[in-house]
């Protein structure tokens, strides 16, 4: 029997996506429930699990288009992976054979090195005329063919050869001076061809989508910034003063985020404007805090959503951040974790932004932009103190938010931040 492996419904607004990539090969065995390739769509990117045991045959290759619906292998459930033969049992291994032993060559008897002690070949006595001779002329005795004893030159040898013309020795000549040395010439190098300069892919589904939904943003709201900045001394000092409780409580770390998220709902309560969408020619007022979180992965940036947020403890919403992020890293994002946030906070601060404009993210009419922490002298009291500091950002639709309402906003989330307990009292 065979069972079809075809692409799964996804939500209503998904048609269909690209095959991106198999973890399998053509052919192979494959386990129920095991992952067998990876779908990106304009939302999300998921992953197709098998159905059966089986041997698949791939029909579809890696970086197609496919359909929702559509069949893309095929699992034969009849033949299954045959079992893994028994190692067989290990040999004692031959004992290797003594290594042979080779005589010692007797060393080469040096030949006796020649030293300042040896003596020199006697050279023949010259007769004091010979010498002076010699002197005169310049000529060396031990050059004449000499007729006396012993083959000594006499003074009638040394006047023949005064008699002959002087022929100057060869002197040789001095070896050419090296010439410096001549600097090889760099091979020429060719200006790179348009094709050398650059690489092209193919956009994704989801990076298709990102350009599309910042684009039409841009086109179909009337987008404008205010900025702020917040004294991030309070919130260090609560975190250091609870981290190790918080810790051995919760088992996860308190961070900056949860407290930014609940600034937010404080401020949406106390400015319901910001908590709205347009909808045609109707306003739709929120009543709930489901808030947006940018997190960025390597395939786009995505926006899951925590729901309830004026519900939850900062302890769940750490909880809720760390689960997103594993799930973003692992690409387990679904539609349903990205619906339905009626805010978006965004933290650019942990790539190092100092100042930012955010892009809404429609139909919500606002984004609030964090941004790095840094240490700067402030005025507080008469007085310059060294204060950790963040700038704030919100972008907002000025066709639902007037700018009355937008800095009024972005006071409440400062004074929340600068002030944690009024997070409590609700003040």
């Amino acid at each position: 029997m065979s069972i079809d492996v075809k692409i799964p419904s996804m939500g209503e607004s998904i048609t269909g996506g690209i095959l991106a990539a198999w973890h399998v090969q053509n052919g192979d065995f494959v386990k129920r429930d095991q992952v067998i390739y990876e779908l990106e769509t304009d939302k999300i990117t998921s992953e197709g699990l098998a159905e059966s045991d089986g041997r698949l045959a791939i029909e579809v290759e890696a970086g197609t288009e496919v359909t929702i619906g559509q069949k893309v292998a095929v699992i034969d459930t009849d033949q299954v992976a045959p079992e893994a033969p028994a190692a067989p049992a290990a040999s004692k291994a031959p004992e290797p054979p003594p290594p042979a032993v080779s005589k010692p060559v007797p060393p080469e008897t040096p030949e006796p090195a020649v030293t300042a002690d040896t003596p020199e070949p006697a050279t023949p006595a010259v007769s004091p005329a010979v010498r002076r001779l010699a002197e005169e002329s310049g000529i060396n005795p031990a050059s004449v063919a000499g007729t006396g004893k012993a083959g000594r030159g006499t003074k009638g040898d040394m006047l023949k050869a005064m008699e002959k013309p002087f022929v100057q020795p060869e002197v040789p000549a001095p070896a050419p001076a090296t010439p410096p040395p001549v600097a090889t010439p760099s091979p020429v190098s060719f200006p790179p061809t348009a094709e050398d300069r650059v690489t092209r892919k193919k956009m994704s589904p989801l990076r298709q989508r990102i350009a599309q939904r910042l684009v039409a943003s841009q086109q179909d709201a009337a987008i404008l910034s205010t900025f702020n900045e917040a004294d991030m001394r309070a919130v260090k000092d609560l975190r250091a003063r609870y981290q190790d409780a918080f810790v051995k409580r919760h088992e996860i770390k308190l961070g900056f985020m949860s407290f930014f998220i609940k600034a937010v709902v404080h401020a949406l309560k106390e400015v319901p404007a910001v908590n709205a969408r347009i909808e045609g020619d109707t306003i739709v007022q929120n009543h709930f805090y489901d808030i947006g979180v940018a997190v960025s992965t390597e395939k786009g940036l995505l926006v899951p959503v925590i729901r309830n947020c004026d519900q939850l403890s900062l302890a769940e919403i750490e909880a809720q951040l760390i689960a997103y992020g594993r799930k973003a890293r692992d690409g387990k994002i679904t539609i349903q974790d990205l619906e339905g946030g009626i805010f978006t906070v965004s933290n650019g601060g942990i790539f190092g932004s100092l100042l930012s404009t955010p892009i809404i993210n429609p139909p919500q009419a606002g984004i609030l932009g964090m941004h790095a922490i840094q240490d700067r002298p402030v005025a507080l009291n008469g007085e310059i103190v060294i204060r950790p500091m963040m700038y704030l950002a919100l972008s907002y639709d000025h066709r639902l938010v007037d700018g009355r309402e937008a800095v009024t906003f972005l006071v409440k989330v400062k004074e929340a931040i600068e002030d944690p307990a009024r997070l409590v009292i609700g003040i």
